[in-house]
């Protein structure tokens, strides 16, 4: 405006200077209202400013289930985050926490329910991985990670001190090896099938007993190391509890001599580093706890801040959802978090939380979190523990057909001289008390009947003839051989072999059926796809389990049809390009039938 040229009346030497300074002085203020008023909206939409009745008027509302051992640290952030009006745009941010144990989540996500939170932050990424593993995967988004803390093993102090504590360390074998030799001295845990503090370490006893056998440290599976790491957990599995929350209930609930010496109390038990934080520091208990940190690694729960996009998850959901997780990272709730027993870095480790945990030097409490197992050795350990803890009968059928003797690529094997080493090792995981039969079948195999029974299921401890039933099947999935000529008939041996599972089903244990096939069916006389899968459901009873794990193996098989027949038993169609890997399928297939079990139990 100053620029432009003034009516004549407003020109040098006019008349009425005052109008003149006024509209100047208006013109002034209007722009610094402006101005102001531009800025004051820009810091409201950056989250810089807030002002309480907007703000708190219409919140981002969120809804987030986390861990119950993190859940009070992180209703008080939210408590706190909404006194200092946090905000997502312009917008406070109102975070509803909840406490629900991660396996309970990962069940109901499993079975397809819609989930009502829209942030879940479970102990373990563990249970992200399962969730977001295979074709129906999850939508999940990890941003981060809220806290750490260690996996060691707690004792009640007379039951530490007796092992040389805190001077003595020890790796993980010799800690349970101690607790399990010494009947003073009871081991207890949290079921590793809902537990990740319980499969973690679990993992490790595994692990470090395939790698005692081997005697080499490579860490290779055998049969000796898997039956030692089957005999481990039966013997831990007399003493697990439900949860983490249970397992705590175990320990003697004073010092007397009753107590101590109750058979049903535990001395020592296989715990996180808050968890023995929280119990010290807890007013309801009259002892303590010290910690032992096995000097071949503690495993870590890691606390993963997990968006979730099935629950409906809009931006301004999502954006606000980001923003409470930076501010989890600001110092002050980071030592809250530190109150609460967890690391809030990896960096820096506590002597102060470590002392209240029961931890002390020399124990290796600051050594660097180990390398996280793989997905499949997690599985793999998971599906150990559910035969070894249930007991299975499980009946196996092989194809026998003449594509068997094809060679498996790279290798100067052939299809079924793998599958027979793999099912060798895998018979190694089995105990006496578990009941495997054999079946084998291509077409035309007895009469007009495709399969043939070569052995029998029943108990593998059990004599027959002049050894034991594990005997028996050592030697007959070493006589394996394909049938010259011989096709795949597959439809009508799945159907009588379902039938006969079904039929023979033994309540308390894990009931299955495993058919291991590398071609589709072949057989112009058998039943149809859609008939078979009819009848077996027909044949399945949820109160009488059996799931049907069908592995197509190499690269004729048909996933899709593996799965299609077995989904309606509870079971699933798995794939192998590579035979070697069938123990490996095997185990992470159970896993998924007990999981898919209890979500539907």
């Amino acid at each position: 405006m100053g620029r432009h040229s003034l009516p004549d009346q407003y020109g040098a030497g006019g008349s009425a200077p005052r109008p003149r300074a006024r509209r100047r002085t208006m013109a002034v203020a209007t722009v610094l209202v402006l101005t102001v008023a531009g800025g004051t909206a820009a810091a409201v939409q950056s989250g810089l400013l807030s002002f309480g009745s907007s703000c708190q008027d219409d919140p981002v509302r969120l809804k987030l289930a986390a861990s119950p051992d993190l859940a009070p640290a992180l209703t008080t952030a939210a408590t706190r985050a909404r006194a200092d009006d946090l905000t997502s745009d312009g917008r406070c941010i109102a975070v509803t926490v909840t406490a629900r144990d991660a396996y309970k989540v990962t069940n109901s996500l499993l079975a397809g329910e819609k989930p009502d939170m829209q942030v879940w932050v479970p102990d373990s990424d563990l249970w992200v991985q399962r969730l977001t593993a295979g074709s129906g995967a999850a939508e999940l988004s990890q941003v981060g990670n809220v806290a750490s803390t260690p996996v060691g093993m707690a004792m009640v102090p007379t039951a530490a001190k007796s092992l040389g504590w805190p001077q003595k360390t020890y790796n993980w074998l010799e800690l349970a090896g101690a607790a399990m030799q010494d009947d003073s001295l009871k081991l207890g845990a949290a079921d590793p099938a809902r537990s990740a503090t319980g499969l973690l370490a679990l993992t490790r006893l595994s692990s470090a007993a395939a790698q005692s056998e081997d005697g080499d440290g490579g860490g290779d599976r055998d049969g000796d190391g898997d039956t030692q790491a089957a005999a481990m957990m039966k013997a831990l599995a007399q003493r697990t509890s439900d949860t983490d929350g249970q397992v705590l209930e175990t320990l003697p609930r004073d010092s007397s001599a009753s107590e101590q010496g109750n058979p049903k109390r535990n001395q020592a038990l296989v715990l996180t580093e808050q968890a023995a934080f929280a119990y010290n520091s807890s007013a309801d208990h009259a002892g303590s706890l010290d910690l032992f940190y096995p000097k071949d690694g503690s495993p870590r729960l890691d606390y993963p801040y997990t968006l979730v996009a099935q629950a409906g998850l809009t931006t301004d959901q999502s954006r606000a959802a980001i923003r409470f997780m930076s501010y989890l990272r600001q110092p002050e709730q980071r030592r809250l978090l530190a109150r609460h027993g967890f690391r809030a870095s990896d960096d820096e480790v506590s002597d102060t939380l470590v002392a209240k945990a029961g931890g002390s030097g020399p124990q290796p409490y600051a050594e660097p979190a180990v390398e996280p197992a793989a997905a499949e050795t997690l599985e793999e350990t998971l599906g150990m523990w559910t035969i070894t803890v249930q007991s299975a009968r499980i009946t196996t059928v092989v194809d026998a057909s003449s594509s068997m003797s094809e060679q498996v690529p790279r290798t100067e094997r052939s299809r079924m001289d793998v599958t027979k080493a793999s099912l060798l090792r895998a018979l190694a995981t089995f105990t006496p008390e578990d009941e495997i039969g054999l079946w084998k079948f291509s077409t035309k195999l007895d009469g007009d009947k495709d399969y043939r029974v070569l052995v029998p299921t029943r108990r593998l401890g059990d004599r027959v003839g002049g050894g034991t039933q594990r005997d028996r099947l050592s030697t007959a999935f070493s006589g394996l051989a394909p049938v010259p000529n011989g096709a795949t008939g597959l439809y009508d041996t799945t159907l009588a072999a379902y039938r006969a599972a079904t039929s023979s089903y033994v309540k308390g244990k894990f009931n299955a059926l495993v058919v291991l096939t590398d071609g589709v069916n072949q057989d112009p006389g058998s039943i149809s796809r859609g008939d078979l899968v009819s009848r077996l459901e027909k044949l399945t009873d949820p109160k009488r389990p059996v799931p049907l794990i069908l592995i197509a193996v190499g690269p004729d098989a048909d996933r899709a049809e593996a799965e299609q027949i077995a989904r309606p038993t509870g079971g699933s169609g798995q794939e192998v390009s590579d035979p070697a890997q069938i123990q490996s399928v095997i185990l992470k297939a159970i896993v998924a039938a007990g999981t898919r079990g209890e979500s539907q139990g």
